[in-house]
């Protein structure tokens, strides 16, 4: 059956539904404080039995610091509330979670650090530490200019949890031999390397399949600690493992989005000409490396120019370890903060000058090819933006105090991506090294597969990610599949025909059909695929400060349209998100590390009272890509929190510099 057949019908086979014989049902204890020496251990699963640290895989990943790698199980000390100290197994869940108190711990309690740029001036959180800052890159050179004007600004998004609709979730089954993994996940090929890492294990002996996945925005594309406790349990007591996380759980112990400071000073002409740019930007890295806190940083340092030709920039960038769960992506990873630093800006210089945002921005255009001194290269970017503002109607939007935000996609298109292709009993069975999760990559894939080889869409099936089916992949992050996994179908495809016309001595659909045929692509792609993006948004506040979005509107580039279905679903998704970051999500702390976001109620989705209305354009600028192909899944997180707070600014006369945006900072 497809894939989105059994979604509709109710067949959809995700982790949960996934039945074994003899089940362990697993339970995770947990640290309640933000900061503690663990002095005694008792019950349960724990370091004494699995002494190991994480594999850093996914977006971001790095090893650079594997002295912070995250541990398992806690070791010596807890740093955040909600990091697994042991765990507790039982043949029904329920029973699992009656088991959590046979685990005793004894700590002594230390004092926490929350604040990131208290963090700064305070005592390490990890011993051997001169500081708490775990990475520190320098964007730039140092420069002097003979600006008329230099205007400065602290601004800041706060941390956000991804509460996908499906909590993270693992069944992990040992047969003596091999360890066989089933996982909610977007990169079938990260879980497998970090399982083998953190466990030693050579990689012909573990096997893991994405169950069906539902929704991930960055979270399940990397190792979190609850996989390997699974798996090594599995093999310890030679039964299949569960786990399924809470969403309790979710917002206590998985990685975190956002939660960055732009410190930022522009420098300008009293003509508008922006000179050149200075920033200071600080990541609450958490408590451990091996997220994307090392990377960052400077990748939003490195965006920071946008669309516009600023010729000298100096920025300093870094991450820094705090007492709370670890910094990881959340969709658009860096993009939506360099977006929101810069904008937010753009329009303090335009009040500066009392000039209209669309002017400000032309005088600024790029309008040939640039590459910025913080290393960001765009395409001309005049041609866009004269295009965005007539197809937004911001001339006349201007009128209804719009708020207008532009932005460049960076997606994470390196090193490529993989497709195998399969022809077999009349059907062409199609792997990706993308992991599907609510993108809707089947029409893609079969429209691709259609228009090379000529084949019905309805003989055309996208399977399920499995390591033993595909040699290779990366995941599904980044804006990323659509370009460089759509490419590599593309080429398998074309070495497919290729095989045809070898054997046939010329091609033709019905030969294909008639045969067995297979091929495996990888398709490296090292350059810039960089997409222009504008929103636009209106606003209305009463007098006691209660902000509500009324009409969005957006315009981006996505080379080409391979659905435009999925394109405005993709879109519309994204700006709701972007409402949400703008006046209602946030992962909130109190001053010792606790968790004030107790539950999904307080952690401020957007209702379906506060959808607004949209308005949603594309062009379709080719790529060169073979399929023509840009990014477009992290787009509308980019411009929608800017193009909000502007025009809550613009509302209230208020200057907005952070999310989100809070109602006593209205009135």
């Amino acid at each position: 059956m497809e894939r989105l057949e059994r979604f509709v019908s109710g067949k959809g086979m995700y982790v949960d539904d996934i039945r074994v014989k003899n089940p362990l049902y697993m339970a995770v204890y947990r640290s309640p404080y933000a900061r503690a020496r663990i002095i005694d251990v008792k019950g349960g699963l724990n370091f004494k039995d699995l002494d190991a640290v994480l594999t850093s895989v996914g977006e971001g990943a790095s090893q650079d610091r594997k002295d912070l790698m995250h541990p398992v199980f806690a070791k010596g000390y807890v740093n955040y509330v909600g990091q697994p100290v042991a765990a507790v197994f039982a043949d029904d869940p329920y029973e699992a979670e009656d088991r959590l108190d046979e685990v005793d711990v004894e700590y002594e309690p230390l004092d926490p650090i929350v604040d990131p740029e208290a963090a700064l001036g305070a005592e390490p959180i990890h011993k051997g530490m001169k500081s708490n800052v775990l990475s520190d890159k320098h964007l730039g050179s140092r420069f002097s200019t003979d600006a008329d004007i230099v205007l400065e600004d602290r601004l800041e998004n706060h941390r956000i949890a991804t509460n996908a609709i499906e909590p993270r979730g693992i069944l992990a089954d040992y047969d003596g031999k091999r360890l066989t993994i089933h996982i909610s996940t977007q990169s079938v090929f990260s879980i497998k390397k970090g399982i083998c890492g953190t466990l030693n294990m050579p990689e012909e002996s573990v096997r893991v399949i994405q169950a069906d996945t539902g929704g991930g925005f960055g979270l399940k594309g990397g190792l979190q600690a609850e996989y390997p406790i699974a798996a090594f349990a599995a093999m310890k007591y030679r039964r299949p493992v569960k786990w399924i996380e809470t969403r309790s759980e979710h917002l206590m112990a998985a990685n975190q989005g956002r939660g960055a400071i732009g410190k930022m000073k522009l420098h300008a002409k009293r003509n508008g000409r922006i000179l050149g740019i200075e920033g200071e930007i600080i990541v609450d890295a958490g408590a451990y490396a091996g997220g994307i806190a090392e990377f960052g940083p400077g990748f939003i340092a490195m965006q920071l120019t946008g669309q516009y030709k600023i010729e000298k920039g100096y920025v300093h960038a870094m991450s820094v370890l705090t007492n709370k769960v670890p910094y990881g992506p959340y969709r658009g990873a860096g993009r939506p903060e360099a977006g929101f630093f810069m904008e937010r800006m753009v329009d303090m210089l335009a009040d500066e000058l009392r000039m209209d945002a669309d002017e400000i921005r032309l005088l600024n255009a790029a309008d040939k090819p640039f590459k910025s001194p913080l290393g960001l290269e765009i395409e001309a970017s005049k041609p866009f933006m004269q295009k965005a503002f007539k197809e937004l109607e911001y001339k006349r939007l201007r009128g209804r105090r719009a708020g207008l935000a532009l932005f460049v996609l960076v997606p994470g298109a390196r090193p490529g991506e993989s497709a195998r292709i399969m022809v077999k009993d009349g059907i062409v069975h199609v792997w990706t090294g993308s992991n599907p999760h609510g993108q809707g990559h089947e029409f893609f894939v079969k429209k691709l597969v259609h228009e090379e080889l000529g084949v019905p869409e309805s003989k055309v099936m996208l399977e399920v990610p499995d390591t033993d089916l595909i040699k290779a992949g990366i995941g599904t992050w980044g804006s990323r599949s659509a370009m460089v996994g759509g490419a590599a179908v593309v080429n398998a495809a074309r070495k497919i025909k290729e095989q045809v016309v070898a054997k046939h001595g010329s091609y033709s659909p019905r030969k294909l059909l008639e045969g067995n045929y297979d091929y495996f692509e990888f398709y490296r792609y090292e350059g810039n695929i960089n997409a222009f993006g504008a929103n636009v948004a209106t606003v209305a506040v009463d007098e006691l400060g209660m902000a509500k979005v009324i009409e969005l509107g957006a315009y981006y580039d996505v080379g080409r349209a391979l659905d435009m279905g999925m394109v405005k679903g993709q879109i519309s998704g994204g700006m709701i998100q972007g409402v949400g970051q703008s006046f209602t999500e946030e992962v909130i702390y109190d001053e010792n590390g606790q968790l004030l976001t107790s539950s999904i109620a307080t952690a401020g989705l957007v209702h379906a009272s506060g959808i607004p209305k949209m308005k949603i354009k594309v062009a379709e600028n080719p790529s060169a890509l073979p399929h023509h192909a840009r990014g477009l899944g992290e787009a509308p997180t980019i411009g929608t929190p800017a193009a909000i707070a502007r025009a809550v600014e613009l509302a209230t006369g208020k200057r907005i510099r952070s999310t989100p945006i809070r109602q006593e900072d209205l009135v």
